[in-house]
């Protein structure tokens, strides 16, 4: 089966489909031993800057001093310093062709800061050079030293990063910039009321056109102020532990009363093909769920653009501030789901089909009530009975609480894709994870089980890949079982029949060959290349994806029939030869013998009866082994000094011999053929269907087929 899983991550790494031009990179298997889940995902948990979108930042506007600044130059020299200033990014020089032209570069981890600093640079404020002890901005042609006298990082608990500058005019400012909802709760409101609420304006409206919002903020530092912060920032920098928790502390206690300099808007377009690969991820039957850390209007903005969202979703959001008032939207929002229900069975006549769609959106402060509480189970009821979630404003824990509220509630296959160290994560909290080679470094990548480079590519990878391999490899298992079953099932007759003696008919060698060479070539080349169906059926169909989902290649009823069908064949291969031979002087190595090439060509038979794609390298494997077996046994039998020598000979000059061997075949496989046949006309699946059409498209316009598809419905929940 390794061997199997190996084949199949060879095919989907050479997949031209997932390959990606831009970051030249290709489809990466980092985990062999779950192919077959990938065709039995149920839930998609998604990251969103830089996996729907492209990570790539454009400045698009600002508001300062609580005007807009939308395509228009700015005057506020604090505001745009801060842009300049309050980052890690390091310029570097280029050369040009013309040597007295030179040109800067910057390069940082965070593709927002670069956007704000390339936008600061285009309105006179260019940041030209960066030590660890000091910068030099450009103002309007003006250069100006700013000393570095402290830096706090970006971390998911504070939501907002600063750094201390001593200014050219003997002054010290600490600026900062963040997510809306950290700044807000530390700028100082008594200032400028009037600035404030016309910035939250122009925040809800960046937001609403799907812009990634930040908000910068100032404070001058008195002498002992600074002096205070020094000594606190000298000892946690320096602290063996607790190094991180210190520093939080210290940057906490000097963000406060800051003065409101504005807030930037930036875009962040979607990758190519998200919203197709949205729709076909849906009409799979895969739930889709958002999880981001933007703002409610970016993520709703994104939902829509992104097909996630559709105008005629019921939308139920869930923004609170304290556990009593979650629990009463959780309750408030199951009645609406139940009402919404209740009235689309009516609208339908009782058939089920659910005309109310609906939508769930929650932020990041509920979830904190929520989530490892009372409240995780009406959580859960509420999501099952939505089609989509998005949650915002969510912190790398909760998503991983959101992937853990699904994953230890229900049987459902889960896949959780990032791309950055936050969703590293929820990324192995799912059963499958997937790392996108993005703009924010390789965390998400090393921590996943597969990669790749766009969002697009989980359409093929699920839809035609994740298809076959669970195809595959539910097959492999239940013929494994039975190609293993059958022969120990005809040496158990024998041992039964001679009543336990001590003696076997078939020799060692014999039984160590039957799984090394007569029978296992042909498996491993069918669990790799064999197709149920062609790609463009799976993608142009993706409600045949349910088939993984319903499980219907592999369950306890398909294993029982096939012990059954096990049981039957191993009756017909051990006592026809019996009864034929019965009063002869044909010894037991002779019948053993008999008995091995029986097995041998009736499993490989029976394999062949169910391969659908027939490659030349397919009949060499079936129709080979049957060969070698016929070979090996010859061979085993000619050497004098193992048993049984010139058994096969011995028994194989008689007629009866290759009557015994064809009536075997017959009479093992006749049953099974008869009730594929009834299967497939009487009672066929959407796979059968689909295959049926597939033989058509030869002597008709694909155009003009139509499949009628069985209706993905969830099954109700109690």
């Amino acid at each position: 089966m390794e061997l199997v899983r190996v084949g199949q991550a060879f095919f989907m790494i050479r997949d031209n489909r997932m390959y990606d031009e831009a970051s030249n990179s290709r489809f990466q298997c980092r985990a062999l031993n779950i192919n077959e889940d990938l065709g039995q995902i149920k839930y998609i948990f998604s990251d969103k800057t830089g996996t729907l979108t492209e990570n790539k930042m454009e400045f698009q506007c600002a508001s300062i001093g609580g005007k807009d600044y939308s395509n228009a130059k700015d005057s506020n020299e604090d505001g745009q310093t801060a842009l300049a200033a309050c980052n890690t990014i390091v310029p570097l020089t280029v050369d040009t062709p013309d040597p007295a032209v030179k040109l800067i570069d910057y390069q940082g981890e965070s593709p927002d800061e670069q956007a704000l600093v390339y936008a600061a640079a285009a309105y006179g404020y260019m940041l030209i050079e960066r030590t660890s002890g000091h910068i030099v901005i450009d103002i309007q042609g003006e250069r100006q030293r700013f000393d570095v006298l402290g830096l706090h990082e970006f971390d998911s608990d504070r939501k907002r990063m600063s750094v201390i500058l001593g200014c050219p005019d003997k002054t010290v400012k600490v600026f900062v910039k963040g997510a809306d909802t950290s700044m807000f709760s530390v700028i100082d409101r008594s200032l400028n009321l009037n600035m404030l609420k016309a910035t939250e304006d122009h925040l809800h409206a960046y937001s609403s056109k799907g812009l990634r919002t930040l908000v910068v903020g100032m404070r001058e530092l008195s002498p002992s102020e600074f002096e205070q912060w020094h000594s606190s920032y000298e000892s946690a920098s320096t602290a063996l532990m607790g190094r991180a928790a210190l520093l939080r502390k210290v940057a906490s206690n000097i963000e406060h009363h800051l003065s409101l300099l504005g807030a930037s808007g930036i875009e962040d377009k979607l990758q190519q093909g998200v919203p197709e690969a949205i729709e076909s991820l849906r009409k799979a039957g895969i739930n889709v769920w958002v999880l981001t850390g933007d703002k409610q209007e970016t993520a709703v903005s994104i939902g829509y653009s992104s097909k996630l969202l559709t105008s005629t979703m019921t939308q139920i959001v869930i923004n609170n501030n304290s556990k009593d008032s979650c629990r009463k939207s959780l309750q408030d929002a199951l009645l609406v789901c139940k009402k919404l229900s209740t009235d689309s069975v009516a609208t339908s006549g009782g058939s089920g089909n659910r005309a109310n769609q609906v939508a769930l959106i929650i932020d990041g402060t509920s979830l904190v009530y929520i989530l490892d509480t009372d409240l995780e189970e009406q959580l859960f009821d509420l999501s099952s009975k939505c089609n989509v979630v998005l949650c915002c404003r969510v912190a790398p824990l909760q998503k991983a609480g959101i992937v853990a509220l699904i994953k230890n509630r229900t049987d459902d296959m889960t896949l959780a894709i990032g791309d950055g160290a936050n969703d590293v994560s929820m990324i192995q909290m799912a059963d499958v994870g997937i790392g996108i080679s993005g703009q924010e470094g390789r965390q998400a990548v090393m921590a996943s089980d597969f990669a790749m480079g766009q969002f697009r590519f989980l359409v093929p990878l699920l839809l035609v890949h994740g298809h076959w391999n669970y195809q595959r490899m539910s097959y492999m298992i239940l013929y494994n079982f039975y190609r293993n079953a059958v022969f120990v099932l005809v040496l158990f007759w024998y041992v039964l029949f001679t009543s336990f003696t001590l003696t076997t008919a078939i020799t060692d060698w014999s039984s160590v060959l039957y799984s090394v060479i007569y029978t296992s070539v042909p498996t491993i080349v069918i669990g790799v290349l064999d197709k149920d169906l062609s790609r463009t059926s799976l993608l142009k169909h993706p409600q045949l994806y349910g088939a993984g989902q319903r499980q219907e290649s592999y369950n306890g009823k398909l294993f029982w029939v096939t012990m059954l069908d096990t049981l039957w064949q191993s009756i017909a291969a051990f006592f026809v030869p019996l009864l034929a031979y019965w009063g002869s002087d044909i010894d037991g190595s002779s019948l053993g013998d008999l008995w091995t090439l029986a097995a041998v060509i009736m499993v490989n038979i029976h394999l062949a009866m169910d391969v659908i794609r027939w490659y030349r390298i397919t009949h060499a494997a079936i129709w080979g082994s049957i060969v070698a077996t016929f070979v090996c046994v010859m061979v085993i039998d000619v050497l004098p000094f193992l048993p049984g020598y010139w058994a096969f000979f011995h028994i194989a000059g008689t007629g009866l011999f290759w009557l015994c061997l064809l009536g075997i075949t017959i009479g093992a496989l006749v049953p099974r053929f008869v009730v594929k046949v009834f299967i497939q006309y009487c009672r066929p699946d959407d796979i059968q269907i689909a295959r049926e059409a597939e033989k058509f498209r030869n002597s008709r316009d694909p155009q003009d087929a139509q499949i009628e598809m069985n209706q993905i419905l969830d099954p109700p929940r109690t």
